[in-house]
């Protein structure tokens, strides 16, 4: 399973990630929005799909890279718990589901 490495982000990060890259431009924001919540989706079935540990671990990692890099902390808490949990834990699965769906808004 790795080294783990835990971070922590603070409440809004997503927001002032945005904002930092944007600026001033809500449509451009909107767009990296969806490409998270679209590369999440992506992560999360690939996750569901796996059916060797290398699979889940890499869905599991692969997730975990796109919430930090938007600091999406509720989804990097998820990937956290799928990359500590058995590959096919419905548990996981459960909570990058709903992780995703906080995003959504």
């Amino acid at each position: 399973m790795g080294v783990k490495v835990r971070m922590a982000y603070e409440p809004g990060a997503i927001e002032a990630a945005l904002a930092a890259v944007v600026g001033n431009d809500p449509e451009l924001a909107e767009e990296l929005r969806r490409s998270l919540i679209e590369s999440a989706e992506r992560y999360a079935d690939l996750l569901a799909r796996a059916r060797c540990d290398a699979n889940w671990y890499a869905a599991a990692w692969r997730l975990k890279g796109v919430a930090a890099s938007f600091g999406a902390t509720i989804l990097l808490k998820a990937a956290d718990d799928a990359i500590d949990a058995a590959p096919g834990d419905p548990v996981a699965l459960r909570k990058v589901s709903r992780a995703i769906s906080t995003l959504k808004g």
